[in-house]
């Protein structure tokens, strides 16, 4: 398990667990003992974040939340499988993803594509991937692909996590500025509904209701927005320009 340098190092690795079942009846019944690997990584409240390993030896699906206590009486260390693969496969797919985005943010549109498609070979469900590739669908108006991406990281709730936050304010933007206002503004209510009051929200769920010509909605998140904060020059801007329109 990885260590920091602080007085108490917090716990890092791969960890496994057994569960054993029952199944079948009568003389037919038997039990049956079934290995299950984990990824887990320490938190700054002193919980753990468990996330299953995949096929490709990297964390992967939906993170659970359990105690110090639970983690060391009901699972066990892999010290030599974290140390031997799943570290090193960790590193190579945060590498792939470092290419990919420094390729989108070069403009080389094509080149991050091919590179978020190896990060999904890898972890299907990789936030970061799925959010890269998704936009440079929408940069190449992609609209049938970019939607399929949509669909996907609407539904994953670890998308609108705080970390993710400037790549689904940027997806949502682009959304947006590809007319596609309806799928913008499912996001952006969706991230709402996931979040605490992010006045950013607000006022880009306004502004594509804005777009798509639905004013009175519009309003209504505006103002939702200056509620939020008050100073907020654009929303007042919007609120100004749509009480104006009547």
């Amino acid at each position: 398990m990885d260590n920091n340098n602080s007085a108490q190092p917090r716990i890092t690795g791969a960890f496994s667990t057994k569960i054993v079942r029952e199944i079948g009846t009568g003389s037919t019944k038997r039990k049956v003992v079934q290995s299950f690997l984990y990824y887990a990584e320490e938190n700054d409240e002193g919980e753990i974040a468990l996330r299953p390993l995949n096929e490709n030896n990297v964390p992967s699906g939906q993170e659970q939340i359990i105690s110090k206590e639970e983690l060391l009486e009901s699972f066990s260390p892999e010290l030599e499988l974290y140390t031997s693969t799943v570290y090193p496969a960790m590193k190579e797919l945060n590498r792939t993803l470092a290419k990919a985005d420094r390729q989108r943010n070069e403009g080389n549109s094509f080149t991050a594509e091919m590179e978020y498609g190896k990060a999904l070979n890898i972890d299907e469900d990789n936030i970061r991937a799925n959010f890269g590739i998704g936009l440079c669908y929408l940069e190449r108006s992609d609209d049938e692909k970019a939607l399929d991406i949509f669909h996907r990281l609407v539904k994953l709730d670890a998308a609108f996590e705080k970390e993710h936050k400037h790549l689904f304010n940027d997806f949502g933007i682009s959304l947006r500025k590809s007319k596609m206002f309806d799928e913008a503004v499912m996001f952006y209510t969706r991230a709402i509904g996931l979040t605490d009051g992010d006045e950013n929200l607000y006022f880009n769920t306004a502004r594509c209701l804005y777009e798509s010509g639905k004013k009175k909605e519009a309003l209504e998140y505006a103002e939702k927005c200056l509620a939020l904060n008050p100073d907020s020059k654009p929303a007042k801007k919007l609120v100004n320009h749509l009480t104006r329109k009547g």
